[in-house]
């Protein structure tokens, strides 16, 4: 009996002061899953699996120099490259939508100048051409038409939950914001070209060669940046489509044709040249033409261009100022 009675005693001795209680052995193990299903259900919110592979692969290392408010010029210019570059790989996937943004200038262009060529024999029009006359219309009205849709997909990323996902990783917010208007700058330099090299094919002329061309080329690019981040602005205060959509129709036609993009200003009634006056994509396409002519106007370009740049950085700064408000909103 004494023996069996001092076995319980020696074991509890032997166990010690340090020794694991059994208690503790038992909590040990349930408290590490509790962690792990908690880190698990962060991970699942933020939308981050394999983080690593994710900052790798987006150039992006959470470093102490950069962090989600601040970085310097390179660290924004970096990120808003990654991130344009993410949207033109989804554009990629969409030949029709390509094939689309193509066919469309044509049509415009070989439509309009075959139906208004007889135009330029009115008095005063000012060209002998209106296929000359008809191609810096195209190249803006092109620009204005597609980077009107730019918020639609601002949109759908915030309605996907993509756009939160952007906002855990240690990207600058313009970066976030500003590639969906960098994206519609390429594909409207690189649309721009095509459809100056189509009207060059059909016969037309450039009497300012490629300093004017070039010019031409960066006006449409501001103008799709001026649009563009208005779109994405609109897209943000309204959360809506169907108010993108109306905008976009209200707009683009009244902008079009209270310009110079089809009819000579010496032939529109007086209150239109006062409206034109005031229209952005009259200024393009006034520095356009101008530049483009055998004797440019550089003053009259300078002016217009750089009214032209100026809305395009407050445009853009809006957009920025509205996608922190709508972070401060999630």
């Amino acid at each position: 009996m004494s023996q069996l009675t001092s076995r319980p005693q020696e074991s509890a001795a032997g166990a010690g002061p340090n020794a694991p209680s059994r208690h503790t052995q038992r909590q040990g193990p349930a408290s590490h899953p509790a962690d792990l299903r908690a880190s698990g259900t962060t991970m699942r919110a933020a939308g981050l699996r394999a983080s690593g592979t994710t900052m790798r692969a987006a150039g992006l290392r959470a470093s102490g120099t950069t962090s989600r408010e601040g970085g310097n010029v390179l660290s924004i210019a970096a990120h808003t490259a990654w991130m344009t570059g993410r949207q033109l790989r989804a554009i990629a996937r969409q030949p029709a939508y390509l094939v689309i943004m193509l066919i469309q200038p044509v049509i415009w262009l070989f439509l309009f100048g075959s139906l208004f060529r007889k135009v330029v024999e009115l008095p005063g029009f000012g060209t002998t051409s209106y296929l000359d006359y008809l191609v810096p219309g195209v190249v803006i009205m092109s620009a204005l038409s597609a980077s009107m849709w730019s918020g639609m997909t601002v949109l759908e990323e915030i309605d996907r939950g993509i756009m939160d996902r952007f906002l855990v990783l240690p990207l600058h917010r313009s970066a976030i914001i500003n590639a969906s208007a960098a994206m519609q700058a390429l594909i409207i330099a690189v649309q721009s070209i095509i459809i100056v090299l189509l009207g060059w094919a059909g016969g037309a002329h450039y009497a300012g060669g490629v300093p004017g061309l070039v010019v031409l080329i960066v006006t449409a690019v501001l103008v799709a940046i001026v649009f563009s981040a208005f779109s994405n602005t609109v897209g943000m205060l309204a959360r809506q489509r169907e108010t993108i959509i109306g905008i976009n129709t209200f707009l683009l036609l009244p902008l079009t044709f209270l310009s110079t993009a089809f009819m000579a200003e010496a032939l529109m009634p007086h209150w239109m040249r006062v409206v034109a006056n005031c229209n952005p994509i009259n200024w393009a396409l006034e520095a356009g033409r101008s530049a483009m002519s055998a004797n440019p106007d550089w003053a009259r370009v300078g002016v217009q261009g750089g009214g032209l740049a100026v809305l395009a950085i407050a445009v853009t700064a809006l957009s920025v100022l509205m996608f922190r408000a709508y972070q401060k909103s999630v």
